[in-house]
């Protein structure tokens, strides 16, 4: 009798707000920013409005429709060092992190980060922390056209590890990642470090909610997925 063959499994990771605890960083970085330029913003409204999506993309919003790509560019440089002088001083891992990831390649799941983080923020955090060799794939802002809710990071990253989109599991913070994972036809992990879990209530490809890493175990992640039917992918 044959044996089945498994297919390849993949963790796709976002990088803020679930690789490290940096979004309330981020977010000050953020009010700063539109502070020097006159501009008062709800800290919490504008992370549900934002979190996932481009630098560009956040400015055009915010400041001006017709910014072009290389103005905004250079107002994004401004902020991303802002946030990075903030956040230096606390960099780390989210508890049970890096645990977690020599447990997944135990038992041969590919690893990648998709993020929309800018060049400069991935070499400070993966890095930073000499992360990035534990990695098959990492997708970032200048890889993909569109930031989060499009799934453009998360597909780019499956492709890149050589494993289908419903063999993926995304781990995410935000609203916006999550749905980016929905429209890839991926099941998300959600980690609670930024927002609580009633504000992920209308996802159905959420598989579980956790406060961290250490509270995961893969086998049942796997288990929870063979379980589920995928959820059909929104390419748009």
């Amino acid at each position: 009798m044959t044996t089945p063959v498994t297919p390849p499994r993949a963790f796709i990771f976002d990088m803020d707000g679930t690789i490290v605890d940096n979004m309330a960083f981020h977010t000050e970085s953020w009010l700063s920013f539109f502070a020097r330029r006159g501009h008062a913003i709800d800290a919490d409204e504008f992370f549900r409005a934002t979190a996932g999506r481009q630098g560009h993309e956040i400015m055009r919003t915010y400041l001006d429709q017709d910014l072009s790509r290389e103005d905004a560019a250079v107002l994004d440089a401004e902020k991303e060092a802002l946030y990075r002088e903030l956040y230096a001083p606390h960099l780390e891992t989210v508890a049970g992190f890096e645990q977690f990831i020599a447990d997944a390649q135990q038992e041969d799941v590919r690893l990648a980060v998709a993020t929309a983080a800018p060049p400069a923020n991935i070499v400070f955090t993966l890095d930073g922390l000499d992360l990035r060799r534990h990695f098959d794939a990492v997708v970032g802002a200048a890889d993909v056209a569109r930031g989060k809710p499009n799934p453009d990071v998360f597909l780019l990253a499956a492709e890149r590890c050589g494993v289908a989109p419903e063999h993926c599991i995304v781990f995410e913070d935000a609203p916006l990642g999550v749905e980016a994972a929905r429209r890839a036809g991926m099941r998300a992990v959600v980690l609670t470090t930024t927002l609580p879990a009633a504000a992920f209530a209308e996802f159905d490809n959420v598989i579980i909610v956790a406060r961290d890493f250490s509270e995961l175990n893969i086998a049942a992640l796997f288990a929870s997925v063979a379980n589920t039917s995928p959820t059909e992918a929104e390419q748009s």
